[in-house]
């Protein structure tokens, strides 16, 4: 019979590799069980990056911080469709450009909040947060007559406390599901080819007001998409009213 104490006594060394092997095994497990990743993606705080409808309803959004060399051709283009769409403008972009903003508020499409001046919020204190998302709110209330209720992280750099920060203004952080790259200069071809392969019921497609090849490509897009049975409405519109839950993906279903 095995003596215990004698075995571990003359077999210190590997009985310390096998005891650091087990607790490295735990941890490991305790990392990758679905219960507690599921808790961990539970306990974080998300911005909304898409919808869970059955109805076919997609959002189209815009990101408005430089230039403003297209946005009236993106302004012609959603009316000659009959479609609103959501711009995110920045507060630096509102003062430019004050016309703008109230020629995409007189055609039906939203207007809302990419911050002051596009700054890393990861690196802004809550107080700054507030302080930054209200100052571009009120510029923009006193254009459109409207105080956005919607907010895109520029960079769409967030942490819990960016959008912690933004809920506590009564607001609600939105990303998106499908990138069209836009802002990278690809061609309209591809970038037609990145939304209609990607979207899905419940999508917010990102586009840029600023990108070269945007205006081109956006009626077909829109044809496509209408063709494909999608009715495209303003991000509001596609949010889920009442109790809501945020999975761990950033997906916004009705609980």
């Amino acid at each position: 019979m095995i003596d215990i104490r004698s075995f571990v006594r003359a077999n210190r060394r590997l009985v310390s590799r096998l005891f650091l092997l087990l607790v490295i095994g735990l941890i490991f497990w305790a990392v990758s069980s679905p219960a507690i990743v599921g808790v961990s993606a539970a306990n974080r705080s998300l911005p909304v990056y898409s919808v869970e409808r059955a109805d076919k309803r997609i959002a189209i959004s815009f990101d408005a911080a430089w230039g403003n060399e297209d946005t009236q051709t993106l302004i012609d283009i959603l009316k000659r469709y009959g479609l609103r769409a959501t711009f995110f403008v920045v507060g630096d972009w509102v003062d430019r450009y004050p016309d703008s903003v109230k020629a995409l508020a007189e055609a039906g499409n939203e207007v809302m909040n990419h911050s002051s001046n596009h700054a890393h919020f990861s690196s802004l204190s809550s107080e700054q947060i507030c302080a930054d998302l209200s100052a571009c709110n009120d510029k923009i209330a006193a254009l459109t007559g409207v105080t956005p209720s919607l907010f895109r992280c520029p960079y769409g750099e967030y942490d819990d406390h960016v959008i912690q920060a933004v809920e506590s203004l009564g607001m609600t952080a939105i990303q998106w599901d499908v990138d069209s790259l836009d802002w990278k200069g690809i061609s309209a071809d591809e970038i037609s080819q990145r939304v209609l392969k990607n979207v899905r019921s419940g999508s917010i497609v990102l586009f840029h007001n600023a990108a070269i090849h945007t205006p081109e490509a956006l009626p077909g897009i829109i044809e496509a998409l209408q063709a494909e049975g999608y009715t495209i409405v303003p991000i509001s519109e596609l949010l889920l009213q009442g109790d809501t839950r945020i999975d761990n993906t950033g997906r916004q279903w009705a609980k």
